[in-house]
């Protein structure tokens, strides 16, 4: 506890457990407070949304066997999403491994492959150098998850009080890049006639889209980010596809040549990269894919080098065409959806439910929350939020609601969070964590009746005639379960009761679920003619 203390650890989202009990005690009286939570990856979710929205690392604790299983599958988000996140789970005795102890299951090993580092703690004596050893790594490079498993003869030990490590010893790391580098890259750049700069998930936060805007005043250049699982299809990046497939000069700033640029292959076969990237696997990886198109590298970590490259970087007034045109491929939507705001007769339709949000978003000044499959891409495409936090590059659904918690917990201001009847089942228990915590937030839910996104993937690859198990039952009134565990609910089925509905539930000042029926919709795809 006072290796959290010293981290600066004001808030822990944790379930309790057998494991962990002498921690909880701990907990008494040490100003750290706790989320009860109802279950271990929601946990995890909430110490996630809470890191991305306060830059700093959250805290899961969970007990062992079970317990820490649970929460390991919320670590794929975190990882995906370049968040610094530390579980701390309970684990059998050391001293009864392989004997049989209640709940043993070897945790390091199931957790190493979704975190950056993962082990056991051995000693009583360690722990707050454990914890010191786990916020550098989590911070430092990639931001990423930590695991870190507490053996309850470790927890139990009577000790003399150990040493605390210096508060710099729990402190990320810098990874600059090089003053030769930042000259380089930024020469670069002013020479092309279409550079990209492309900016990785770890700066998707209200920090990272602050240093962004920097570099783009600085460069005239605007900063792309990218953390949508869909890649190149994410609807919020608009019409950006096409200046893609005309860039001379692509910078990868931190932001991985992966699946979601489609391995390079969405660029011109004549166009050079630049990646500034703080893994040296993912360095040779992009060497990999783009051979001897890649003309510079650096091992960087993200913040370092978009602030370097800020301090450098001048605009070029042979580029200001170009940077237009980016900035309107990015911002292009649609027309006709415009004759889809208000109240259009028929049913909801999708992109209704999105400018709906967007008002609501924006008369409340909320964080907006964004998950589900396809109707998470129509708020991605249709809600302008300042703040915002999305499920992200690995793709899993169902943390809308323990996301929402964790960003009410961050910022204390309004929340929505926007998702489908699928991921709404996910955690919807936690409405009762909401509740107790005095944590409110608004939850509106598109009810389709169906898993929308694989059922469009059914009627696409497959046929209508052979889509099939994918729907879910009609009619369920979501808004009763905010109801029945101490919230606000309410069920809209006609669009002009939408606006009414959503400022009711912001102002019940409880969990609220707005259960919207809706003609559900595929994705959009956004192509300009």
């Amino acid at each position: 506890m006072r290796g959290l203390k010293a981290a600066g650890v004001t808030r822990i989202f944790t379930l309790s457990g057998n494991h962990i009990m002498e921690v909880f005690d701990a907990l008494v009286g040490s100003g750290i407070e706790i989320v009860h939570t109802r279950q271990e990856a929601a946990a995890v979710h909430m110490a996630d949304a809470y890191a991305r929205l306060t830059g700093q690392v959250g805290v899961a604790l969970v007990t062992g066997g079970q317990g820490h299983a649970n929460a390991t599958a919320a670590l794929c988000s975190a990882l995906a999403g370049e968040v610094p996140v530390l579980l701390l789970s309970g684990h059998a005795p050391l001293a009864d491994l392989g004997n049989g102890a209640f709940q043993e299951v070897p945790q390091a090993a199931l957790a190493a492959p979704i975190s950056k580092a993962s082990w056991t703690a051995q000693t009583a004596q360690g722990l707050a150098g454990d914890m010191a050893r786990a916020f550098a790594t989590a911070l430092g490079g990639r931001p990423g998850p930590v695991h870190v498993s507490l053996p309850t003869d470790v927890l139990e030990a009577e000790v003399e009080a150990a040493d605390v490590p210096v508060t710099a010893a729990f402190a990320r790391r810098p990874m600059p890049l090089g003053a030769g580098s930042t000259l380089l890259v930024a020469q670069a750049v002013a020479a092309a006639a279409r550079p990209l700069l492309i900016a990785p998930p770890a700066l998707c936060t209200p920090s990272g889209f602050v240093a962004q805007a920097a570099l783009a005043a600085a460069s005239g250049l605007p900063v792309v980010p990218m953390q949508s699982p869909r890649g190149l299809a994410d609807p919020s990046l608009g019409a950006f596809p096409e200046v893609l497939a005309e860039a001379d000069l692509i910078v990868l700033l931190g932001k991985p040549l992966d699946f979601t640029l489609k391995f390079g292959r969405a660029a011109p076969a004549t166009c050079r990269w630049i990646v500034l990237e703080p893994e040296g696997d993912i360095v040779a990886r992009a060497q990999r894919l783009v051979c001897d198109r890649l003309v510079f590298a650096a091992v960087a970590d993200a913040m370092d080098s978009v602030a370097a490259l800020a301090g450098v970087m001048r605009p070029v007034a042979a580029q200001t065409g170009w940077a237009d045109r980016v900035r309107q491929a990015v911002d292009w939507r649609p027309a006709d959806w415009a004759a889809l705001a208000g109240a259009p007769a028929g049913p909801i339709r999708s992109a209704t439910l999105g400018h709906a949000v967007n008002a609501a978003v924006a008369e409340h000044g909320a964080t907006f929350v964004c998950d589900g499959g396809e109707i998470g891409q129509w708020g991605m495409a249709m809600v302008r939020a300042e703040t915002r936090i999305v499920n992200g590059v690995a793709g899993a659904i169902g943390v809308g609601i323990p996301f929402a918690i964790g960003a009410r917990a961050a910022l204390a201001r309004p929340t929505l969070a926007l998702m489908g009847d699928g991921s709404f089942g996910f955690h919807m228990a936690e409405l009762d964590t909401a509740a107790r915590h005095g944590l409110p937030f608004v939850a509106v839910v598109g009810n389709d009746s169906r898993w929308n996104a694989e059922h469009q993937i059914q009627i696409r690859d497959y046929g209508a005639n052979r889509a099939h198990g994918c729907e879910l039952a009609p009619g369920t009134r979501y808004d009763l379960i905010a109801t029945a565990l101490g919230g606000h609910g309410e069920t809209v089925t006609q669009a002009a009761e939408l606006a009414p509905a959503l400022s009711r539930a912001f102002a019940s000042g409880r969990p609220a679920v707005v259960n919207v029926v809706l003609d559900g919709q595929p994705a959009p795809t956004l192509r300009r003619a």
